[in-house]
């Protein structure tokens, strides 16, 4: 794994307080509304841990949390299974909306 991973600072972390309630709602309500999900959770420095949904429907949408610990502990609450990495089988699952293409578009153009 790349620096900065959340396999190579979960180890130094300790599990200090609960998963948030509402990060846990969040969760459930996500996979709730997309036939279930599945997690990859991604280490993003002093802002602590993205969770990265990706819904049996190939819709996809994110979560934040202060760590890695808590996203981990939050994920499990919830019933969503997470992934190590990033899958094939996950990537070709997702279904980008239109909006987003044409976003990424922008931003390429705007370069």
């Amino acid at each position: 794994m790349a620096d900065g991973s959340d396999t190579t600072l979960t180890a130094e972390q300790t599990a200090g307080d609960p998963a948030p309630h509402g990060l846990v709602a969040g969760l459930k309500s996500f996979a709730a509304g997309h036939g279930g999900a599945k997690a990859v959770i991604e280490y993003v420095g002093k802002r602590g841990a993205r969770i990265v949904l990706v819904g049996s429907d190939g819709e996809w949408g994110d979560q934040f949390a202060e760590d890695t610990v808590t996203a981990r502990e939050a994920c499990a609450k919830a019933g969503v299974t997470v992934e190590n990495a990033w899958e094939r089988e996950l990537m070709d699952q997702m279904r980008p909306s239109n909006d987003l293409w044409r976003s990424m578009a922008r931003r390429t153009m705007a370069r």
